[in-house]
């Protein structure tokens, strides 16, 4: 399928790695510019090689630093020339008990993983708009649809973005003129951050990797976790010119792992 986005420009977030880069991956093969960013000057360049080989036709803008940065995302955009697509995302804040928690820690939260989309999406959909196309993804986590009681930092920050996004989205003046915002949220994915977790909690729980591995299917009925390719490809249709009339909704990509009907 023509998802009809060859030579429209697009920043990705988090895109030096995981699922950040599976999206930009994806939207390099449909012949989208690029720019995008991470923390890693080493690991974003490798990055901006690797979607240039995938596809010569495209330009890839690379842009270092943390995007919870005004300073960043001002560059960030500035190396745009016409922001048609954009895919927020970044790490989520660390597990934990609530009672542990200082009001620093729930202000990180909110500025890395509300915030820092929300002042993306503000300075892009009004352009959007006027150019009578638009499509925002918000990469966010299934535990905003099935929260985890160890990850309340991240169910409350994402949660809110969620909130925001659902009123935001349905405005007549973005609506009405093909630009859609929605959030896309990740299960379990075989990405570094899954393995690292993995690897600690059979640490923390005394058991091998593998063991562990295998608890961690057996709540998913696909029985596998998912590929940060297959992730890009769901994201890059929500970016698609066919997706015009999907707005406002949290697109769960769990492999069934969620049990309820809505």
């Amino acid at each position: 399928m023509d998802l009809n986005i060859a030579g429209r420009w697009a920043v990705v977030c988090a895109a030096s790695k995981g699922l950040g880069r599976g999206c930009a991956r994806a939207l390099a093969r449909e012949g989208v510019n690029l720019v995008i960013n991470s923390r890693s000057e080493d690991a974003l360049q490798a990055a901006a090689q690797e979607l240039i080989a995938l596809n010569g036709e495209i330009e890839v803008r690379p842009v270092a630093g943390d995007i919870g940065s005004e300073a960043v995302r001002a560059a960030v955009l500035a190396a745009c020339p016409r922001v048609d697509i954009l895919v927020t995302n970044n790490g989520g804040p660390p597990p934990g008990d609530f009672r542990d928690w200082e009001r620093d820690d729930w202000l990180q939260a909110v500025e890395a993983n509300m915030l820092t989309p929300i002042e993306l999406i503000k300075a892009t959909v009004d352009r959007m708009a006027d150019n009578g196309f638009g499509r925002v993804v918000n990469i966010t986590s299934g535990a905003v649809k099935a929260p985890i009681d160890s990850l309340g930092l991240s169910n409350g920050a994402r949660a809110g973005l969620s909130g925001f996004v659902a009123g935001l989205a349905r405005q007549p003046r973005l609506a009405s003129r093909n630009v859609t915002i929605n959030n896309l949220l990740p299960g379990s994915f075989d990405t570094e951050r899954l393995r690292s977790g993995l690897a600690g909690a059979a640490e923390q729980g005394h058991q091998t990797l593998e063991a562990v591995r295998e608890q961690r299917l057996q709540g998913i009925p696909a029985r596998r976790f998912g590929s940060a390719d297959e992730f890009g490809a769901f994201c890059a249709f929500m970016c698609s010119g066919q997706a015009g009339y999907l707005t406002g909704q949290n697109i769960l990509l769990d492999g069934g792992g969620y049990p309820g009907t809505f």
